[in-house]
């Protein structure tokens, strides 16, 4: 017999199809209120970040775009002298040199340029791949004659430059609008005028060694650092409160003064009748003054002076949130204070030696104050040359170049720092 369960339900009236559809249509009102109210949140978190978003794009994004464009945006030849950039392209034997319908283009558009005080862009950008090219140009745009038979002669009557392959490969190499002649020469190599790439003469290649010597130095000040900034942390860390206090007041005040002023302190200092060589006259530790300022010691000690608090502040955080029970639980099973803080208290400050490793050796790579004030001539990184070049040569194209070929290298080694250690491992305690 069928229980009293079953029969109940069969006496149940059903629901009225009516009432199932009123159901889904509240059920679906319901979700789409909930759908709403979380867009409606969603754009009120937008709304919050919006304006540092949009000042991220403004003063990082958009100038890093704009860089790497301009590293490979070439059109100063092109603007100025149109028919010789596409008479160039007609040129196909690049071992033999063009023929009469280049050196005509070549020779009309000198003369229109001239006219239009425009040859200088011209002349300015040939400049950058061949020494002594605004000469040539600007002596034979005043030499040309009004006609002749042939343009190939009277050009190479006037100068014979204008008989050399190279020159037409500088031409081709500038005709743009896009170019690798910059990003090959930041890293020092050359595209000929057959288009094989080879390396740059060693006279020009300096740019590899300048690149080494940026991160030499940078890598050098980082160790110093943390050699330095370790132990300062440490007791940072360890003291009173009250007495770290003022200790950390003294470990920021650097960040009171200005850069510049700091930098020039270190040049007054470290010369040769600065206070530092006659404190180590008066005590004996030397007997003649040496020269610490105008080499690579001097941009040793300014850049740590001026780092060393971007190391001291990630460890003392991480440091100050280690407990003191792991060293004592150590020591009471039985391991030396030494084994104690290289297996327990050192793994965990790993975290602020890598987020003030990476913090300094980033600032480092990007110097150019301080290596020009207390530096010499071998001494000066990327950045200084890359100021050079913006303004004044004012080639905006090789400093962007050198500008994209730092920002990939240093990209690169950030992958390397995270594969070995983890960018995650930099959360601070």
């Amino acid at each position: 017999m069928p229980s009293d369960l079953a029969l109940s339900q069969a006496a149940r009236p059903q629901q009225p199809q009516a009432d199932r559809a009123a159901e889904r249509a509240e059920r679906a009102q319901l979700k789409s209120r909930l759908r709403r109210a979380e867009r409606m949140k969603q754009l009120k978190a937008f709304g919050l970040i919006a304006p540092l978003l949009l000042f991220l794009i403004i003063t990082f994004v958009v100038p890093i775009a704009d860089m790497m464009l301009r590293s490979v945006h070439d059109p100063d030849l092109s603007e100025v002298w149109p028919r010789t950039t596409a008479a160039i392209e007609q040129w196909e034997d690049r071992t033999q040199l063009p023929g009469e319908p280049v050196y005509a283009a070549i020779a009309q558009d000198m003369k229109d340029s001239r006219a239009n005080r425009t040859i200088a862009q011209a002349a300015r950008r040939l400049n950058y791949d061949i020494n002594g090219a605004r000469t040539l140009v600007m002596g034979t745009a005043r030499r040309l004659p009004d006609t002749t038979d042939s343009w190939k002669s009277a050009m190479i009557d006037i100068d014979e430059t204008w008989g050399e392959i190279e020159t037409f490969g500088a031409i081709a190499r500038a005709s743009g609008p896009f170019t690798s002649f910059y990003l090959l020469n930041a890293v020092d190599l050359e595209r000929t005028a057959t288009g094989e790439i080879v390396k740059a003469p060693e006279k020009e290649a300096v740019y590899i060694d300048i690149f080494t010597r940026t991160f030499v130095i940078s890598m050098t000040v980082t160790l110093i650092c943390a050699l330095l900034g370790f132990p300062v942390a440490y007791l940072l860390a360890n003291l009173p409160p009250r007495i770290a206090n003022v200790m950390m007041i003294l470990v920021l005040l650097p960040f009171w003064t200005s850069l510049l002023v700091r930098t020039a302190a270190w040049v007054v200092l470290l010369q040769e009748q600065g206070l530092v060589n006659d404190a180590l006259i008066f005590t004996g530790i030397l007997d003649e003054p040496v020269r610490m300022i105008y080499n690579r010691i001097g941009v040793y000690i300014a850049m740590v002076h001026i780092l060393l608090p971007f190391m001291i502040l990630p460890l003392y955080s991480v440091m100050k949130g280690i407990k003191p029970v792991y060293m004592k639980a150590a020591t009471s099973l039985g391991a030396p204070p030494t084994t104690a803080f290289l297996r327990v208290y050192l793994p965990q400050t790993i975290p602020g030696l890598s987020a003030g490793g990476l913090l300094v050796f980033i600032i480092s790579i990007g110097y150019y104050i301080t290596p020009a004030l207390v530096g010499g001539a071998a001494d000066q990184m990327i950045s200084y040359f890359i100021a050079f070049y913006t303004s004044d040569t004012v080639n905006w194209g090789m400093a962007s170049a050198l500008g994209a070929v730092l920002l990939v290298a240093t990209m690169i080694l950030y992958g390397i720092y995270n594969r070995l250690i983890g960018a995650d491992k930099m959360r601070l305690g």
